[in-house]
């Protein structure tokens, strides 16, 4: 049983708003729980908040026994909860009580709290609130359209699986450079260039999760890869399967990761438009971003891995990412030495494509 289920989460209501969210926090994702608390007091409780936002979202996504119909309700329900056109608390009744004990004790908390996390989220700013809004508006209605799709097999395409990428991340590094830029005009002056290099520091973490996460998914019949990368080296994802020794397979892999490199080289050029001085936000994303090169890094050394846990970096590895970007985290010049370090023997970096995926559209779902 994952440790994130036996985190004690009695006693929550009398919690101030600040301990609330970061006992939930430790709850669903100890990640978040140590980089959040890294950021700038104002910016930390909205980020904090936007992430169990997110992470309701999932819990509807990963809960194994509600049919996709189910799924796309609770989905198009939470959008309307969080733009205060439902009531969170019927929500949230509607919803716990579906959930089976496949889904961790802390999730199930989450959705019981529902109603305080969206009082939360509407007692922000308006333009803080709108960023929030805004992002699970979007990933609701990807994820509810990917809950249609076969994946035993993987997506068809590239474009299908940065489509994917940006449903679940990018628009979550959207929000983030959002809630940035109203927190600092210094920041907002790079707004533009921010917007296009979130995107792909989204894509750049997603794509990591995904092939570290390869055989996870496979456990649930879900596979993200894209076919037409692997079809292209003689390799069919409907015979992929633990224990394998197929060097097609490597080869799509390597491709894989040679994109993701190059997404993670966009997140280091979106890290170095934040002003030196804002420590805070840098180790944010810095420490996002070194833990991601360095799981990139065990993938690709070990490709012919066949559990999940095999690809997941250690403790001191992630002990290691904190204190050394801490040391550096003032100096780009450092920062350009530590991540070419880093990423040495790593395919490409390819050239990744800065998306043109619009948050003001939601075009982007195949009618």
């Amino acid at each position: 049983m994952s440790t994130r289920s036996s985190i004690h989460l009695e006693n929550l209501d009398a919690l101030p708003d600040d301990q609330f969210q970061a006992l939930l926090l430790e709850g669903v994702s100890r990640t978040f729980a140590l980089t959040i608390p890294q950021l700038p007091k104002p910016v930390c409780q909205v980020v904090a908040n936007g992430y169990l936002l997110c992470r309701i979202v999932d819990t509807i996504e990963d809960e194994a026994t509600l049919d996709h119909t189910t799924k796309r309700h609770f989905c198009e329900q939470f959008i309307r909860v969080t733009q205060g056109e439902a009531d969170p608390a019927e929500f949230s009744s509607a919803l716990a009580p579906l959930l089976s004990q496949q889904t961790l004790p802390a999730e199930h908390e989450l959705i019981r709290q529902v109603p305080r996390v969206i009082a939360i989220t509407h007692s922000f700013a308006p333009a803080d609130r709108k960023a929030l809004v805004l992002c699970i508006d979007i990933m609701s209605q990807g994820m509810a359209y990917y809950q249609d799709t076969d994946l035993h097999a993987g997506l068809k395409t590239l474009a299908e699986m940065n489509r994917y990428c940006y449903f679940v991340a990018g628009v979550v590094g959207e929000m983030l450079t959002r809630v940035f830029c109203n927190y600092s005009p210094v920041i907002a002056r790079h707004r533009d260039q921010m917007m296009a290099l979130a995107v792909s520091f989204g894509q750049g973490l997603q794509m990591t999760n995904i092939l570290k996460d390869i055989w996870n998914d496979k456990q649930r019949n879900v596979c993200w890869l894209p076919r037409d990368i692997f079809s292209a080296c003689g390799f069919d994802l409907e015979n992929l399967t633990p224990g394998h020794r197929d060097p097609r397979f490597v080869e799509g892999l390597n491709q894989l990761i040679a994109i993701a490199h190059g997404h993670l080289r966009n997140a280091l050029e979106y890290t170095l438009l934040i002003p030196d001085y804002e420590t805070g936000l840098r180790d944010f994303c810095l420490w996002a971003l070194g833990m991601a090169v360095l799981n990139l890094r065990k993938i690709h050394q070990n490709p012919y891995f066949s559990h999940s846990e095999e690809a997941k970096i250690s403790r001191r590895s992630v002990k290691a990412t904190i204190l050394t970007t801490r040391l550096c985290h003032r100096s780009d010049a450092l920062l350009k030495g530590l991540f070419h370090i880093a990423s040495m023997g790593l395919p490409g970096p390819a050239e990744a494509e800065l998306l043109d995926l619009s948050s003001a559209s939601m075009t982007l779902i195949p009618e």
